[in-house]
């Protein structure tokens, strides 16, 4: 096999990959109880999903002899965004006290 036919195996790996975050992703958004257990699974799937497709737009240009520029500003910003807007969700969701349907953890005992 030449170079280039295993440049497009791994890109392909990684949109298997990154479509498989993506759909893990959009069923825990739909299955999951309350806003703090939904949060989690697009945060998610944004970080590993379209970081994957991204990659592997990224490996074929490069394949192409495109620099990729724009792919690799595009993974950076959503590498920075997704985790800040995710705690922009959740505090604001703290703010107005909606509440989880998560069990909370144990009582911890100070003098112990």
């Amino acid at each position: 096999m030449t170079m280039s036919v295993w440049i497009e195996w791994l890109a392909a790996a990684l949109i298997l990959m990154a479509a498989f975050f993506l759909l893990v992703g959009a069923i825990g958004l739909v299955r999951l109880p309350d806003f703090y257990m939904r949060l989690h699974a697009p945060t998610k799937a944004s970080t590993l999903g379209v970081g994957g497709v991204l990659l592997a737009s990224l490996l074929l240009s490069a394949q192409q002899g495109r620099p990729g520029i724009a792919e690799l500003l595009i993974t950076l910003f959503v590498f920075v965004t997704a985790p800040v807007s995710a705690n922009l969700l959740a505090q604001a969701a703290l703010h107005l006290n909606v509440r989880s349907k998560a069990a909370l953890p144990e009582q911890v005992d100070p003098h112990a």
